[in-house]
């Protein structure tokens, strides 16, 4: 997801756990969240290989917003700790945990955020432009994984097996193989939500930056009316969103071939 645009780093009293304590509740919360959904069926092989493999990309796409900003002189996240690769660091308690877990007990899907990176956009050397760069690091970085994971699955799958997944709509037949593969499709599909010009999503800062300087205060007083807008369009249109999905995985798998 993208960045915080208001440049503050927003510490609540009732979080401030000892680390350790922290750590051990969002594993526990995650550990019970993910067996309540294998009981009740909500997750397939599939799915537990996206989520895998979504963890650290999304983890990779929120530190490359903090790097750029800092490249940009802005340490506000790295201040914050946030260029660490560990995951609890980047675990939002409702966007992580909480809405995707009630998302797929329900049975609409699996669609959540993690905690936005901190970034100071008064810090930058060109706060407007600069901004945009950062936005646009996030996707940036899913699309070059996207694309490292092609390399790789064309690398160790034989071009009959390739195939037959393009042509078939099957699944590649060993575990390395479907990582790969389904690594490629969650950062098309991550890197392609997030271009979206709506906040929170990093598009925003595009729509933000070609709105003129003097309409901004304006922009800026709605702004938090649209920060839920996304998953409310991803909860009444979700049979379109599913029919996106299936075009994009469809197009993934022909492009391998």
């Amino acid at each position: 997801m993208a960045y915080d645009g208001y440049g503050t780093a927003r510490r609540s009293a009732k979080w401030q756990l000892p680390g350790s304590q922290r750590t051990w509740i969002i594993v526990i919360v995650a550990a019970a969240l993910v067996a309540i959904l294998l009981e009740t069926h909500r997750l397939n092989r599939f799915e537990i290989i996206y989520f895998c493999v979504l963890i650290p990309s999304i983890i990779l796409h929120e530190i490359s917003h903090g790097v750029v900003a800092l490249a940009f002189g802005d340490n506000t996240a790295k201040r914050a700790g946030r260029l660490s690769l560990n995951p609890v660091r980047h675990v939002d308690p409702v966007g992580t945990l909480l809405v995707p877990a009630i998302l797929s007990l329900s049975g609409v899907g699996a669609y959540g955020w993690a905690k936005p990176v901190p970034v100071n956009p008064n810090r930058l050397r060109s706060p407007r432009n600069h901004m945009v760069i950062v936005s646009m690091a996030g996707p940036l970085t899913n699309f070059v994984l996207s694309a490292v994971c092609a390399v790789i699955f064309i690398a160790i799958t034989p071009a009959d097996v390739r195939q037959v997944v393009a042509v078939g709509g099957y699944y590649p037949p060993t575990l390395l193989e479907q990582i790969v593969f389904i690594g490629g499709v969650a950062n098309l599909v991550l890197g392609a939500f997030n271009l979206i010009p709506c906040p929170p999503l990093d598009g925003s800062a595009v729509l933000e930056r070609m709105i003129p300087a003097r309409s901004l205060p304006e922009y800026y007083r709605i702004r938090p009316l649209l920060m839920f807008l996304p998953l409310v369009v991803i909860l009444v249109f979700h049979n379109e969103w599913a029919y996106l999905i299936d075009h994009l995985f469809n197009w993934w798998a022909s492009l391998l071939a």
